[in-house]
């Protein structure tokens, strides 16, 4: 009896020892686990407002870039709009160009009262039509004596002509316009051939030049 006594007390403190180390362990394997820690709110806060703030910039960034081609748009809507109707009036001038070259001068001088007047009014016409269209920012292109700017001039032929720089327009066969910034037709030219070599243009200043110049 004693000794099954004794064996039953030390069976008891065995198990007491192992359930002690047993907690000893899980305490000891709670303190070693990771601690996750909570994230400060100023920070979080932070980050989304610099969020905010750059989804701010680049959406200004777009409706500025926005606004900018919407004003390039209009202001070229505004200037080449009567571009078709400025190229079919350019027909009606040349017409009226080459009525007013098949008089002969001989003619214009010795002509008659009535005659001297239509010929004075096709050429008010002519002029009251450049002018109207130049209004509309159709301007006539002054080739003769320019050099040869592929941009704004059409060559026709060549001519042999030793007296000027080579490759400058000497005779104008079509007049050529402009509207706004735009070539609305390439004047048809002639062009020196064999005389010497044409000087390099000076640099213009900001804000000067000719119109070759700028848009060449």
């Amino acid at each position: 009896m004693t000794d099954d006594t004794n064996k039953t007390g030390s069976d008891a403190k065995q198990a007491e020892t192992a359930y002690e180390e047993t907690a000893a362990d899980a305490v000891a394997d709670e303190n070693s686990a990771p601690v996750e820690e909570t994230p400060d709110p100023v920070e979080v806060l932070k980050a989304e407002n610099n969020d905010l703030r750059d989804k701010f910039l680049r959406l200004a960034a777009e409706m500025d870039n926005l606004r900018r081609r919407t004003e390039r748009d209009v202001k070229d809507a505004k200037a080449y709009s009567v571009a078709g109707f400025a190229r079919d009036m350019l027909a009606v001038s040349d017409n009226l160009r080459r009525a007013l070259e098949a008089i002969p001068a001989e003619l214009k001088a010795n002509a008659e009262a009535g005659i001297s007047g239509l010929i004075e009014g096709v050429e008010m016409t002519e002029r009251s039509m450049l002018s109207t269209m130049e209004r509309h920012g159709v301007r006539k292109i002054d080739a003769e004596g320019e050099k040869f700017d592929p941009n704004f001039h059409q060559a026709m032929f060549e001519i042999p002509n030793p007296a000027v720089p080579n490759n400058t327009v000497v005779q104008v066969v079509q007049a050529g316009f402009t509207i706004g910034e735009r070539v609305l037709r390439p004047a048809m030219v002639g062009v020196a051939k064999g005389g010497p070599k044409a000087e390099a243009p000076a640099a213009a200043e900001p804000g000067t030049g000719s119109l070759n110049e700028k848009d060449a």
